[in-house]
């Protein structure tokens, strides 16, 4: 399961994604969703169907503030890039959380990310738009 400090329920402020309800249904939702086509290049020969949330944080945060709100923060990691997970009010999940195994992250006082910072990186943007794609296509069949 994924890393979540919650205080009440999160509920979703579109109604873009009829099924996904809470932050769980969503990750319920990534585990059949998420691809090696949506993981980050940099890590893609070491994604599997074992650790599907290896190298999907970003664009699965900036898809999760689309039905959730919210802000999207991200962990510094020793290689400059950032860990990406969601605030919406006093609530805050990682929904990739799961990539890092039994590795503590800080959750404290972590910059704010943005989508037109990370998108600015076109094959990231593209992965984004594929995942809403994927979701959207498996929501259908659900």
């Amino acid at each position: 399961m994924y890393y979540q400090e919650r205080k009440g329920p999160v509920l979703p402020v579109s109604d873009e994604y009829p099924g996904i309800g809470s932050p769980e249904e969503l990750y319920s939702a990534m585990l059949d969703v998420w691809c090696a086509d949506t993981c980050a290049p940099r890590m893609r020969s070491d994604w599997s169907k074992d650790n599907p949330s290896l190298g999907q944080c970003s664009i699965t945060s900036f898809l999760a503030q689309d039905i959730f709100g919210g802000k999207v923060y991200g962990v510094p990691l020793p290689d400059g890039n950032f860990h990406c997970y969601n605030v919406v009010g006093e609530d805050l999940f990682d929904i990739a959380s799961e990539q890092f195994g039994e590795e503590k992250l800080n959750y404290r006082d972590n910059p704010e990310q943005f989508r037109e910072i990370h998108f600015a990186k076109e094959e990231k943007r593209l992965r984004y738009e594929e995942l809403r794609r994927l979701l959207k296509e498996y929501l259908k069949t659900k």
